[in-house]
């Protein structure tokens, strides 16, 4: 619920703390305001709604309010088949939403026991590794305009509509592509995949040295970013953190790298880690992750063996009755997918463990004591989709 802006007065009337955070004592005193911050915001996506306790311009406090765009994901998946609930996910993480399918085409394939063709397998995780690299292009581009550099959103735009163009070729969408279907993919590679994915990874190459231009060697954005929102090690496993967030802090927590599925095992990339634990630390693992997915793209793309795109399966699926567990590394961090089989046609429960509430989690953590000024560079390190969480 909204809070009206106000100023405390009388701090006889006002809660005790209730512990945590890096600001001692914040709890609402005499002469704290408490402002509203979105849903109807920019930075925070349309749909985020915080309440922040500030003394002066001092971050005291920061409740993140959600259930704006709340759809019930879960349960609608538990009235849909093993076949069509792989596509509510796309809703979810709408910039993962490749990988978002394909974990859960792995828990269904897990429960079947069903192998996956070779030329599948190395299908699915060039989509993956283009969506990251998508992804993390948006990111990057909306993270610089929320800072006040509006050009770089122009740049980073560029390279995500090459992709998006890839995507629209062979999976006839641009944002929720519907892919992967359980037991490989839903049809095969445009003849031309090959010759666009090579385009695009010239054109990458040749504009990345932009980048590092415009923003990341930019001493006004260094200023903003380093030495704020700062998270140790123990502090983001503490708080469950995955993905950048966690790597930021030198955690490692790559589920490629960890618990590998499909042929990530054979491929050779680095799990990039930075053990700065500020925002500039997150920044600069998304940076050099968007690298290691060209690296796993080029191993690939020219080796991209001969076969079937999808095991044959039965039209109607029922997992035998079990639990079913998987993993995988979205542009965003861990998301799990667990599925409660009571032998029929459609999943008895369904839970999904994504990783944007566990980073939301941290953010009152790493605000408190900072300057309202910079909570915005703080949520930006963060890769916030709100849909992801709220769902």
């Amino acid at each position: 619920m909204f809070r009206q802006t106000e100023i405390i007065k009388d701090s006889s009337k006002v809660s005790p703390p209730t512990g945590g955070g890096g600001l001692e004592g914040a709890g609402a005193d005499a002469g704290d305001l408490t402002i509203n911050v979105g849903p109807q915001h920019p930075a925070t996506h349309g749909v985020l709604h915080l309440v922040i306790t500030l003394n002066g311009e001092t971050i005291k406090k920061v409740e993140p309010h959600l259930g704006f765009i709340h759809r019930s994901i879960e349960k609608m998946c538990e009235s849909l088949t093993y076949r069509q609930f792989i596509y509510v996910t796309s809703r979810m993480d709408y910039l993962s939403s490749h990988i978002n399918n394909h974990a859960c085409a792995l828990c269904v394939e897990k429960g079947l026991q069903v192998e996956i063709p070779p030329r599948a397998k190395v299908i699915r995780i060039l989509m993956d590794e283009l969506t990251r690299i998508a992804s993390h292009e948006l990111w990057w581009g909306a993270m610089a305009m929320d800072l006040g550099a509006f050009t770089p959103f122009f740049h980073a735009f560029r390279e995500r509509e090459s992709i998006n163009d890839i995507m629209e070729e062979t999976c006839g969408a641009r944002l929720t592509m519907n892919y992967m279907v359980p037991g490989g993919v839903m049809q095969d590679l445009h003849p031309d995949f090959q010759k666009r994915v090579k385009e695009f990874i010239r054109l990458y190459k040749l504009k990345i040295h932009e980048y590092d231009e415009l923003v990341t060697g930019n001493i006004i954005f260094q200023n903003r970013m380093k030495s704020v929102g700062y998270l140790t090690a123990e502090e983001a496993i503490s708080y469950g953190c995955t993905g950048p967030t966690a790597r930021g802090s030198g955690v490692s927590s790559d589920i490629r790298k960890l618990y590998p599925y499909e042929i990530y095992d054979k491929l050779e990339f680095d799990e990039v880690l930075e053990t700065g634990g500020d925002s500039f630390a997150r920044y600069m693992v998304r940076i050099r992750e968007m690298q290691q997915s060209i690296r796993i793209i080029e191993q690939l793309i020219d080796a991209i063996p001969e076969g079937d795109f999808q095991a044959k399966t039965k039209a109607v699926l029922k997992l035998p009755k079990g639990e079913f567990y998987t993993r995988v590394e979205t542009a965003r961090g861990e998301l799990g997918v667990y599925i409660v089989s009571e032998g029929g046609t459609t999943p008895y429960r369904i839970k999904f463990r994504s990783p944007g509430f566990s980073n939301l989690s941290v953010l009152d953590h790493i605000a408190r004591g900072s300057k309202l000024g910079d909570l915005v560079a703080m949520m930006g390190t963060l890769d916030l989709v709100i849909p992801d969480i709220d769902r």
